[in-house]
């Protein structure tokens, strides 16, 4: 059993996810991926299961009965890993906007480097963003920087989906409590790790923009986030905020 599971929710991943499973077994350090489906009318998990034949011991596959938001399907692989004996717990993209190459320089943070939480950031070190027509760039870009100035984290790309968590982290946060299954549940995250005092790092990343299938961004996801920070920063001031 590896010591490391990539979590990547799917939905309508068909024409990404064997190409990215098959670049994740290939790298030289072993991880284990276990995708979660919410169902996909395109039958992603079909292909999962498929590969599951060849990958019998590192590929693994939780199927959820619809479309129920990413914060949910994230939830769910961070319990079925805790049951498990995983160290570090990792958030991934099915669309290759994430490197799969990068996982490694993620999994060092923490392993080598001793950090709970290792962030694939895009704004570390500038913007680092590929394919992302300049008003989207600057919606993000934007984003983040309000979310530092609310919550005062000092992290600069504070709605990345491109994580490792070490098992204490995930152990200290109370998942039930999680409020937000969109975007807004990468920034709720974030905001419990740091105010749980863990050692955060960002790893700086190149994201690229999915070249297959369609984006999941909506209206309803960017509004959850800007009151969803609000909400969070305030009942933190008093004492109001469980982590």
């Amino acid at each position: 059993m590896s010591k490391a599971l990539v979590v990547i929710p799917t939905y309508n991943e068909i024409e990404n996810i064997e190409r990215l499973l098959r670049n994740v077994f290939s790298l030289q350090r072993k991880f284990e991926v276990l995708v979660v489906d919410d169902n996909s009318p395109d039958l992603t998990h079909l292909k999962v299961k498929e590969l599951q034949e060849e990958f019998t011991e590192d590929l693994h596959l939780l199927i959820r009965k619809g479309k129920s938001g990413l914060g949910t399907a994230y939830i769910e692989g961070f319990k079925w890993a805790l049951a498990r004996k995983y160290e570090y717990i990792f958030e991934m993209d099915a669309d290759f906007s994430h490197n799969p190459n990068d996982l490694i320089r993620l999994y060092n943070a923490c392993d080598k480097q001793a950090f709970d939480v290792a962030i694939g950031s895009r704004y570390v070190k500038g913007v680092n963003v590929v394919n992302w027509p300049m008003s989207r760039v600057m919606l993000s870009w934007l984003a983040s920087k309000y979310v530092r100035f609310i919550t005062q984290m000092p992290i600069f790309d504070t709605t990345a989906g491109f994580v490792c968590y070490r098992r204490k982290v995930l152990e200290t946060i109370n998942l039930d409590k999680i409020q937000f299954v969109g975007y807004a549940f990468q920034i709720e995250m974030k905001f419990k790790a740091y105010l749980s005092q863990f050692k955060i790092i960002e790893v700086p990343v190149i994201f690229t923009d999915r070249t297959k299938g369609e984006s999941k961004m909506s209206g309803g996801i960017i509004k959850e986030a800007v009151f969803g920070v609000l909400s969070m920063k305030f009942k933190s001031l008093f004492n109001r905020y469980e982590i």
